[in-house]
């Protein structure tokens, strides 16, 4: 485990609104199915988001992208661990992530071949 981050301004969280919209009543959300099994909820950098969306996501919609400001969680459990290829992925152990954290959100899909069209504020 690391606790030295990268110098990001944002990381991303991809949720299904199915997952994601009873947390819009309760100001944090607890996380996809895969973050409650591996015990942590699972981020990307801007560079890794396109990679995670073709493997994870491949022909979905109803996709909420969330952009959430590293500031926000400084002091909590994110930490940074070598995942593929040995790069170093954003986790959040130990808590829910606050809504007040979010920056912004927009909803995508991801096409059959793994392609999609992420936001301007993402760009």
């Amino acid at each position: 485990m690391s606790q030295v981050s990268p110098n990001l301004e944002f990381i991303y969280k991809v949720a299904t609104e199915q997952s994601y919209a009873p947390s819009r009543a309760t100001g944090s959300y607890a996380g996809m199915p895969i973050d409650a099994s591996d015990g942590y909820m699972h981020f990307s950098t801007i560079d890794q988001l396109k990679e995670t969306l073709s493997r994870h996501f491949r022909g979905q919609s109803g996709l909420v992208l969330l952009a959430i400001r590293t500031a926000d969680l400084a002091g909590s459990n994110l930490v940074w661990e070598p995942s593929r290829g040995g790069a170093l992925f954003p986790h959040l152990y130990n808590r829910p992530l606050p809504l007040s954290a979010v920056a912004w959100e927009a909803t995508i899909s991801v096409d059959s071949e793994g392609n999609t069209e992420l936001p301007e504020a993402a760009q």
